[in-house]
């Protein structure tokens, strides 16, 4: 029987070794990320060596290779990773949220709160599209499938009854349009610091979404008129 305990204790430590190299490795790759937003948000793309990643995220150069396969590779694999992050992030904030509406309105927020938390994004997302065009295409692919993905669940149980199955696609890309110019103009100060957007935004963006362009509903206790 002690022989047999110790066979098992033999056959479990290479699991536990396993395990604590995956973590290593999984924080060693985070570690590059973060560092390569960071450069990438404060000098571009075009300024981000892995000299300077490396630096930034407390490795050897050496290490690098370890986790990509070149800088362009890293760089192609940035936004994709940053926003499969902002994905997450959204998903937190709507969970528990049923109304359809209501959880379009508290997306539109998480998407600027996921801006504050990470600055950097804005000027990452706009640069990629010339210097990390793979990354760029995935990235777009990733959050337009995502978002189509989630409208589509909606439909499915008698949510956004106003919409046609075919017009979900283009719902999709309306809303993401929305959130590229009004972060343009509300996400950063003239010195590019993340701020929290004004009031106003939040409701003229709750008025379109419950009221279309007309921007208010009925009068209390008056019909609509048709």
């Amino acid at each position: 029987m002690a022989e047999a305990g110790v066979a098992a204790s033999e056959r479990r430590r290479p699991a536990v070794a396993g395990g604590k190299r995956q973590q290593n490795t999984e924080r060693i790759r985070r570690a590059l990320f973060d560092a390569a937003a960071r450069v990438v948000g404060e000098l571009g793309y075009a300024e981000a060596s892995i000299a300077r990643i490396t630096e930034a995220a407390g490795v050897a150069q050496g290490t690098f290779y370890n986790y990509f396969a070149s800088r362009q590779d890293l760089l192609n694999q940035l936004l994709p990773a940053l926003g499969e992050e902002m994905l997450a992030h959204i998903a937190a904030e709507v969970r528990g949220i049923s109304g359809e509406v209501e959880r379009e309105e508290r997306r539109f927020a998480a998407f600027f709160g996921f801006l504050q938390q990470r600055p950097a994004f804005f000027r990452i997302l706009n640069e990629a599209e010339l210097f990390a065009p793979q990354g760029f295409r995935q990235h777009f692919e990733n959050i337009a499938e995502g978002y189509l993905a989630a409208l589509r669940h909606a439909h499915a149980r008698g949510a956004l009854p106003g919409f046609t199955e075919e017009e979900l696609e283009p719902l999709v890309f309306l809303l993401m349009a929305m959130r590229s110019y009004t972060s343009m103009r509300y996400a950063y100060t003239e010195g590019g610091q993340a701020r929290r957007p004004p009031d106003a935004l939040w409701s003229a963006y709750a008025k379109l979404m419950r009221h279309g362009l007309a921007g208010t509903g009925p009068a209390p206790g008056k019909p609509q008129k048709r």
